[in-house]
């Protein structure tokens, strides 16, 4: 990982950085302090001549990331969804990062489909593209199936791609670890912890495979929401380095004269792109998070066409459950009731005074409800509640931070469409309507025979199990025979774990 290649990356980085102008930025978004800027643009300064142009209509740092390759741009795009390291506007500058390559031959695209299908791309594919677009990890061609005749896109990784970025993120690995050391205050950020998070996306999408299996959960999960359709996935012709999925014909969703020409209603459009991405959210708790327009296209007959599945949110039902309560807190304005639910989840202290925090919620939702429809955000609310919660010591959570960024982006899309779209109005029915059927009595009762149905399965191992706890808690040393004083206890607890499983019968019946 420390490998004489790593340290030249890094200067090659540095002084692209140097030459951009991105330095300056990084440094600020870090809030580093002033004798470290001043140290980094002297040590930089000598080997800006070794540094690349990069494109100068561009934003610097986005120029320098792009100037440096695919693993930089993909680095860059997932930062963009992490504003609570990078700052909220350099994740706005990276957030419109260029993603557009050079496209690598076509003769190539088709050697990589003979060696991962097995057979000539000419004997599966009856007709096959030039690249239709190239984007820092693969590029997708336009093909109509042999066999049957379908249209599907196919999509192939980069020719020595997972080496490329293999060697990158070595060097991200070395630069984080330096950071870490030779900058003290960068620590909070936690910089290896970042790079170790781009590692485990990256290796997601280097294996075209696991986002066939998105692509294909996501299609299985949406597949009776009218007006929103997944591509079908064709898994016979999709492996690791090819992905094949039916063909989305429309137009895109950010052409609105091409959509007024159609005669779409884009009001309509807008309120649909909105309410599928809370209750993709909120009922499956898996959500597309990449939805920007050039994600998703029209069909002729109106329905929302939506593609490319690299970037996919997973929350579970816990913080799903409460991440719905505190919205519909919020849409009831009701704050006592939005505070009680980050105590009892947990994510502020309890020796926080829940008065005061209550108060500090009030602050954030009533300047937004008091808004014209057209202004109010739901992103915009949840960027607030963020900044209030820290300050009370809830800690970072990743995965309602991606939520919020791709909430931003979908909000921005249906204003595009709709430019008075009233968010609430639209969020309202979907969070009330998720509120009813899984918070209450209905959903504790299936909550307990869920509970049942699992300790069924370990029934006979049940005794044994709560018994070596119940006497490894009474007794930190070697555990001795199971002895008759602990059996009561033990007994006891079977007993209410009974009376758990008749209540939710009960409430069944």
């Amino acid at each position: 990982m420390r490998g004489p290649h790593n340290i030249v990356r890094l200067v090659q980085t540095l002084a692209t950085f140097e030459r951009t102008g991105a330095n300056r930025f990084v440094l600020e978004a870090m809030a580093a302090p002033a004798s470290v800027r001043i140290a980094a643009r002297i040590l930089g300064w000598p080997f800006k001549v070794l540094g690349k142009k990069g494109d100068p209509e561009q934003p610097p740092v986005t120029r320098a990331l792009t100037a440096l390759g695919p693993a930089y741009i993909k680095f860059g795009q997932i930062l963009s969804t992490r504003p609570d390291v990078v700052g909220d506007d350099l994740a706005v500058q990276l957030r419109v990062l260029q993603d557009r390559l050079p496209p690598f031959p076509i003769e190539v695209a088709k050697e990589t489909v003979e060696l991962e299908l097995g057979r000539p791309a000419d004997e599966v594919f009856s007709e096959f593209s030039e690249p239709i677009a190239a984007a820092s990890i693969a590029q997708v061609h336009k093909a109509r199936v042999r066999e049957t005749g379908e249209e599907v896109a196919v999509k192939v990784l980069r020719p020595n791609i997972e080496r490329d970025f293999r060697k990158d993120v070595d060097a991200f690995y070395l630069a984080a670890s330096t950071i870490e050391i030779l900058a003290p205050f960068s620590r909070r950020l936690r910089p290896t912890d970042v790079i170790a998070h781009f590692d485990s996306v990256v290796a997601g999408e280097l294996d075209l495979r696991i986002e066939t299996a998105a692509a294909g959960e996501f299609a299985a999960n949406t597949e009776g929401d009218a007006g929103f359709v997944v591509p079908r996935v064709i898994w016979p012709l999709s492996a690791k380095r090819v992905m094949t999925l039916g063909w989305c014909e429309g137009v895109p969703i950010g052409d609105n004269a091409a959509l007024d020409a159609a005669g779409h209603d884009r009001r309509v459009l807008g309120e649909r792109v909105l309410s599928m991405f809370l209750r993709h959210a909120l009922r499956d708790g898996f959500f597309h998070a990449d939805m920007h327009q050039g994600n998703m296209k029209v069909a002729a007959n109106g329905d929302i066409l939506v593609f490319d599945f690299g970037i996919m949110g997973r929350i579970d039902e816990y913080t799903r459950r409460v991440y719905a309560e505190i919205l519909f807190g919020f849409i009831q304005r009701n704050y006592r009731r939005v505070a009680e639910v980050h105590f009892e989840a947990g994510y502020v202290p309890a020796d926080r005074d829940i008065e005061e925090f209550a108060q500090a919620l009030r602050s954030v939702g009533e300047p937004i409800f008091g808004m014209d429809a057209s202004h109010i955000s739901m992103a915009k609310l949840l960027a607030y509640l963020f900044e209030v919660t820290e300050r009370f010591g809830m800690a970072t959570r990743t995965e309602l931070i991606l939520l919020q960024r791709t909430m931003v982006v979908v909000e921005g899309v249906s204003r595009s469409l709709n430019p008075s779209i009233n968010i609430w109005e639209v969020a309202r029915p979907i969070v009330e309507d998720y509120i009813k059927q899984n918070i209450g009595p209905k959903a504790l009762a299936r909550d307990l025979v869920r509970t049942a149905r699992v300790l069924a399965r370990f029934g006979p191992r049940l005794p044994e199990l709560a018994e070596a706890a119940l006497i490894r808690q009474s007794n930190p040393q070697p555990e001795p025979a199971p002895g008759a004083a602990l059996k009561p206890a033990l007994w006891a607890g079977l007993g209410a774990l009974a009376g758990g499983v008749a209540v939710a019968l009960a409430l069944l019946v």
